[in-house]
């Protein structure tokens, strides 16, 4: 039986096309909105340019258990911090002689930014990029780094600790090669 010369560029394009379309769909209602962000979507990064990844998110397996809630990013002292996305300063102040500021943002998300010399108050409604400090040294284990945070605060969830970098999708996305049939 002939094979039509069709059939191997169909056999790719019509996988890469519904791939596509669940990448690019609209969330979901009721989806996480960890899971709606997406690039050029409502997060950013909190410095710029595009900071390194000095220690990266390590989520203890009790919340009691030692780990690290939160990614570090490489930054210089007096660099600007500015919000990863949307939403309203909740905590602007000092947590165990660190300065910190803290935004709530729709669909249940708070951000962390430490140790940051704080240029907001609470109740400030921010936009993504908005410039919230400027980041101070002195954070444990990366002198100049920037500890950037996400927790999950309620929606029907219980709070717990992300990964931020989830906000952003940094992993890139992988087409796995179809079989031929």
């Amino acid at each position: 039986m002939p094979i039509h010369p069709m059939s191997s560029v169909t056999t790719l394009v019509i996988p890469l096309f519904f791939a596509l379309a669940v990448v690019l769909a609209p969330p979901v209602a009721g989806a996480s909105p960890v899971a709606a962000a997406a690039p050029g979507g409502p997060f950013g990064w909190p410095l710029q340019p595009r900071p390194a990844i000095v220690h990266r998110f390590d989520k203890p397996a009790q919340d009691w258990l030692p780990g690290h809630r939160g990614v570090d990013l490489a930054g210089t002292p007096g660099q600007p911090v500015v919000a990863a996305g949307a939403g309203i300063v909740v905590f602007a102040g000092t947590v165990a002689d660190k300065p910190v500021v803290s935004i709530d943002h729709p669909g249940g998300l708070r951000t962390t930014y430490e140790p940051v010399h704080a240029e907001v108050a609470v109740g400030r409604r921010v936009e993504r990029g908005s410039r919230i400090g400027t980041l101070v040294a002195g954070h444990e284990g990366c002198e100049t780094c920037l500890h950037w945070g996400l927790r999950s605060e309620g929606n029907g969830r219980r709070r717990e600790y992300l990964d931020p970098l989830r906000l952003l999708h940094v992993t890139p996305l992988r087409l796995k090669p179809v079989a031929p049939q």
